[in-house]
This record gives C-alpha cells, sequence and structure tokens, in this order.
C-alpha cells in the first residue's frame, strides 16, 4: 500500500496499526495516547483479557482478541496476573463494550489507559488473525491520537527498525528485582485469595522469568511454600535457601536469550537431583539445558483451548488422555532434537508440536502450556500436586 505522511487518517479514525510491510490498520484508538512497538498475535479465548493483557509473557507483544466483545465484565484487582509490563496493547473488533459484572471496579478503557497501554477498536480481525495465520507474526507499531494526526511514514520507521523477539531475552525486563516470601493460595467466590497454611511444607525455590501469580497460588494450593527469586539468580544462591525442589516459570521472548544466563544455573541443579518443574518459557529453558533446541514458531499457540495428549511411558491407564489447555508461547522445543535420554511427555493435537518432556533418571520435568490457567481450563493441576508431590 502506498501512502506517505500528509495521507490523512479516514474520518473518524483515532487508531492506527502500522506493519512492517507498510499495511495500515485504521481504527479507533482507546486507552494510552501514544505509540508502541511489538509483535502482532492473536488469542483465541472468550474470557480472561485482562489475566491476557498482564500476562508478563505478553510482553512486546500487541494482542489481537478473536473474541468481538472485549470490556464486558470491566476491570478488578483481584484478576492482575503481574504487576510488571504485559502486553504493549491489544486489538479488538467491536468498541469496547461497557462494563456489566459485579465484579468490576473500572471500565477496561480507563483501566488501560492508566497501565499505558494502547487500544484499537473497528478491526476487522478475522482478516488480521488469517493473515497471521498464512504469513507469521509481523512486527508493528500500534498508535493512538484523539486528534487522528499520525505521522505514519515515522510509524512505520520504527515497526521496520524493531528487530523482533528472536534472540531478544525480555525476562530481565519483567522478573522480580529481589526475593519474594509468596504465600497466597487459589480465589474463590466471596472469599478472595487464600493462604497457605504452616511452615512444614516443603520449599519451593520459583524462579521469576516474567511468572503469572497464579502459578505461584498453584504452588501453595497444591501445599508447597513458596520463595520467589530473580531470574539472574545465581545456583549457590538458590541452593542457600536449601530448596526440596525448583520451580522454572513462564516469560517473555527467545528462550535460547534467556538461557545464556539461565541454562548453566538448570544444568547445575540437574547435576546435584534438584526436582525442577518448568512451564512454558521454563519448560524451554529445561529442555535447552538437558541438550535440545527451541525454534520459533509461525504464528504461536495462545488461547484457551489447545488440545494436548498425553504419550510415552510412564501414564499408565491415563496413557492417551487428552487434556484441554491454555496456551502463550511463540516457541518451541524442537521434538526431533530432545536427545537420549529426554522423554516427550505431552504433543498438541493442533500441530503435533512438543508440549512436555521429562528427563530419564531425575524428577525434572516441564510443560509447554500453562496448567495454572487464568484464563482456561483446569483440566492440568495435577502437574503441580505431581510436583509437590516430589518433594516429600
Amino acid at each position: 500500500m502506498a501512502f506517505s505522511a500528509s495521507s490523512p487518517a479516514p474520518h473518524g479514525a483515532t487508531g492506527v496499526l502500522v506493519l512492517a510491510d507498510g499495511t495500515i490498520i485504521w481504527g479507533k484508538g482507546f486507552g494510552a495516547v501514544g505509540d508502541a512497538v511489538g509483535e502482532v498475535c492473536f488469542n483465541t479465548a472468550m474470557t480472561g483479557y485482562q489475566e491476557v493483557m498482564t500476562d508478563p509473557s505478553y510482553a512486546a507483544q500487541i494482542v489481537t482478541f478473536t473474541f468481538p466483545h472485549i470490556g464486558n465484565v470491566g476491570t478488578n484487582g483481584e484478576d492482575v496476573e503481574s504487576a510488571v509490563e504485559g502486553a504493549v496493547g491489544c486489538v479488538v473488533r467491536e468498541e469496547v463494550t461497557p462494563q456489566s459484572n459485579f465484579r468490576s471496579e473500572v471500565e477496561f478503557v480507563d483501566w488501560m489507559k492508566a497501565k499505558g497501554k494502547i487500544g484499537l477498536s473497528g478491526v476487522d480481525t478475522r482478516a488480521l488473525t488469517r493473515r497471521i495465520r498464512m504469513s507469521g507474526a509481523p512486527n508493528a507499531v500500534i498508535a493512538h491520537s484523539p486528534d487522528g494526526k499520525f505521522d505514519i511514514d515515522a510509524l512505520l520507521g520504527k515497526a521496520q527498525s524493531w528487530p523482533g523477539l528472536k534472540g531478544m531475552d525480555l525476562a530481565v525486563d519483567v522478573t522480580r528485582t529481589g526475593q519474594e516470601s509468596w504465600n497466597g493460595s487459589y480465589w474463590q467466590l466471596g472469599h478472595g485469595y487464600g493462604e497457605g497454611e504452616g511452615d512444614a511444607r516443603p520449599h519451593v525455590v520459583a524462579i521469576d522469568y516474567g511468572a503469572k501469580d497464579n502459578i505461584f497460588r498453584n504452588l501453595v494450593r497444591a501445599g508447597a511454600k513458596v520463595t520467589v527469586v530473580p531470574a539472574q539468580t545465581s545456583y549457590d544462591a538458590i541452593m542457600a535457601l536449601k530448596p526440596a525442589g525448583v520451580f522454572l516459570s513462564n516469560g517473555p521472548g527467545d528462550p535460547a536469550a534467556t538461557g545464556e544466563y539461565a541454562v548453566s544455573v538448570i544444568k547445575a541443579l540437574l547435576d546435584a537431583d534438584v526436582p525442577l518443574f518448568g512451564i512454558c518459557l521454563g519448560h524451554q529453558m529445561l529442555a535447552l539445558a538437558a541438550g535440545a533446541k527451541t525454534v520459533k514458531m509461525h504464528q504461536g499457540h495462545r488461547g484457551a483451548n489447545h488440545p494436548v495428549q498425553r504419550v510415552g511411558e510412564g501414564w499408565g491407564e491415563t496413557s492417551g488422555l487428552v487434556e484441554i489447555t491454555s496456551m502463550n508461547h511463540g516457541f518451541a522445543v524442537d521434538a526431533d532434537s530432545l536427545p537420549a535420554g529426554v522423554e516427550q511427555t505431552h504433543v498438541s493435537l493442533f500441530d503435533g508440536s512438543n508440549c512436555g518432556i521429562a528427563i530419564t533418571g531425575k524428577q525434572a520435568f516441564g510443560v509447554q502450556y500453562h496448567p495454572e490457567a487464568s484464563p482456561g481450563p483446569q483440566d492440568s493441576f495435577y502437574l503441580f500436586e505431581k510436583f509437590v508431590g516430589m518433594l516429600g
């Protein structure tokens, strides 16, 4: 599409998405004013847009929601998954729906503005999703200007100069800066979040590469005492906490880049026979530490209805069982690169990609999906029970 900096926006347009290939998608802006660069992806979940927008795994990404009505349950303080940066913006079909839910505290539009996130409505999200499925997730800039004036040339330059997620370590941007004792458990209507009970619980040290808070809540719910540490915490500092097991969290960016400092720590934990459980990015880096490789996916998996099947030995009567899972990842473990001693335990029924591994002779396993959900189904809580059950 040909254009210039002087090209006017269509009448009423106050927002725009400029793809790195020069495509311009106009709409109505909402939320924060300004512009932000990132990778455009899509999420197929019908619920949980606030949890999606506050998931650190979406750092440096612009989320296209395929469900057309966003905003109808508003926002609240309990459904925030992390206080650090998540998605930089979102693209939706319909103009944001007014809140209509007894738990709502702030309208989605106002919440987006307060959090510095940019939204764009009035977009044919089905067409944008098809484009991503066919051509891959593009780099782009999302912008909002109430007066409808944009410097398109400058926005295009930003989109084209942004290097993209491959090779990018984003865990350092979203991890905690210090050690934290975590005690919150799962949420119940009318009660809020519970708390763990007693100091006799097995101690899990959770490495935060960009974790969702609900992961820690599920560890507590499964019976663990949890200490959260920053992404670059050393092996010696972790072992000084006397963990019964170590958890490797989800997070954004390229696992190979984060692995530059994380993999050596994970290898040392494996050598010391410390029980390990990894989710998403943590799963990918566990695979790297075991000798496998990771690859950037064409479009990624993001949604709350992804079928995953249990495969391999060790599942007994539940072998072949299918779980419906929540996913958010743009990188994956290359199943063909798994070395001897690393068993594939789960596969995606959408495309056959790797969704789980276990390391032979070690109490170490990981899954590509998000068993804590938020949003999503609760099929996979057993993984937290399995891990905590290893710890005695």
